[in-house]
């Protein structure tokens, strides 16, 4: 049901920043007279990042919509909805719209017509006639499946206006992405190289390795700088445990060992640790000659930003004990793959929200040791036939804020949809692949 004008003001979410100019690069309008002062200072100007214009009001307005979003997703930028150009004074002015379902048909349009689809953020300003009319700054992410289609054209950005795209243009950007992609694989590589169980028993690791696109490299100070960080960080943790919305997703499926699990406090280069108590501060394996020794989690979070995750009971031996050597199989739980990278997910949206980071990230995942192994197949009689055929996986994607927000079953899908198809199973995690309308 659509929200009444009213319910914008009990929304939780923090203004998003618009980039006007290098002179103006995190303006945020709070109100409605926030607008007018811009449109009085001369701040408003159609740009390469900014445009304004009224509420679409049918089908053709919609598509038009719909190309304007696909031409920002290239590099980002904001649609202002209800300030428009007076053509004879050659001036801007407010029109304020009719709020009721416009931020939710702005997302539906962004969603249903480009292709890939797009996620967006949408903040709401009430007009002071308290009538139900009003603004929606609509912030488009630079996306990292750019360019989108519209109508099976691309369209980009220029100085003022959108443009059919060039097969060159098209070309190059997704050169660009790939080159991205390929630095992301170079980070997840290297955590793979530096796992300190890398030669500890037989069991698949699972890696996740995500970096801010666009942060300072001091992005994450306010919480690996502060006197009491590990309680700022177990409290990162419990809240995306405690998340109403990701335990729905997960079909309350859990999975151990979890980011709960990591409960010991490291400083670490350049960052901070949590991890569980097979890990020491120098990284250490430090087996303690029980059950279990071999199930260790560790998160760590660099001052930068970046973020880095291994679970090293991707698989286990499930067979009874004293069982014959040759009835040992180790098989691979794809259930802790989606929990904790939907958890890692929820994480990332955590920070952004927390240290005011709104650009897009760059994540991967990586596991090993899966040569020849079945995924595990709970209490059926009848496990899965179909064995993992390469002994690693790897996988990147980028996400930005607005899916983190509205479509981590989108990026989770991106991330993991190649392993669990390999491993039968991925219409069993259905939920937690996809997002809700």
């Amino acid at each position: 049901m659509p929200l009444r004008a009213d319910d914008y003001e009990k929304r939780d979410r923090t203004m998003t920043s618009i980039y006007l100019s290098s002179d103006n690069p995190r303006w945020i309008p709070k109100t409605e007279a926030d607008l007018q002062a811009a449109i009085d200072g001369g701040l408003f100007e159609e740009s390469h990042h900014l445009d304004l214009k009224k509420a679409p009001s049918n089908k053709g307005d919609n598509r038009e919509l719909a190309r304007d979003l696909a031409s920002f997703a290239v590099d980002g930028g904001t649609l202002i909805i209800g300030v428009q150009e007076n053509k004879e004074s050659q001036t801007f002015e407010l029109a304020a719209q009719p709020l009721n379902g416009l931020p939710e048909k702005i997302e539906s349009v962004a969603r249903s017509i480009p292709d890939p689809p797009l996620s967006v953020i949408t903040d709401v300003l009430k007009s002071e006639a308290g009538d139900g009319t009003g603004y929606v700054i609509v912030h488009i992410p630079a996306s990292p499946v750019a360019p989108h289609m519209v109508d099976n054209k691309y369209f980009g950005r220029g100085d003022k206006t959108k443009y059919q795209m060039g097969d060159a243009e098209v070309v190059a950007l997704h050169a660009k992405r790939r080159s991205a992609e390929a630095d992301t694989l170079a980070l997840l590589q290297k955590q793979m190289d530096d796992d300190p169980l890398r030669d500890v028993g037989e069991q698949s690791h699972l890696f996740l390795v995500a970096q801010p696109t666009a942060g300072r490299r001091d992005m994450c100070l306010p919480i690996t700088g502060a006197q009491d960080w590990n309680l700022r960080m177990a409290t990162l943790i419990k809240r995306v445990q405690e998340s109403p919305d990701l335990r729905t997703a997960l079909d309350q499926r859990g999975f151990s060992p979890d980011l709960g699990d990591a409960h010991q406090g490291h400083r670490r280069a350049r960052g901070v640790a949590r991890s569980s108590a097979g890990l020491g501060p120098g990284r250490t394996y430090i087996p303690e000659g029980r059950w279990g020794d071999e199930d260790v989690i560790e998160l760590q979070l660099f001052e930068d930003g970046g973020l880095r995750l291994l679970m090293t009971r991707l698989s286990d031996n499930l067979s009874k004990p004293h069982a014959p050597a040759d009835d040992a199989e180790q098989v691979v739980f794809d259930t802790a793959a989606v929990v904790l990278t939907r958890q890692v997910l929820e994480l990332l949206r955590l920070i952004s929200e927390d240290v005011g980071y709104h650009g897009s990230w760059a994540v991967a995942v990586g596991a090993n040791r899966l040569r020849g192994r079945r995924r595990y197949h709970g209490q059926s009689v009848f496990p899965s036939s179909q064995r993992y055929s390469d002994d690693t996986y790897v996988e990147t994607t980028g996400a930005t804020l607005a899916e983190l927000r509205q479509a981590q079953g989108a990026v989770t899908r991106r991330l993991l949809g190649p392993l669990l198809r390999s491993l039968d199973s991925q219409e069993l995690f259905a939920k937690a692949l996809t997002d809700k309308e």
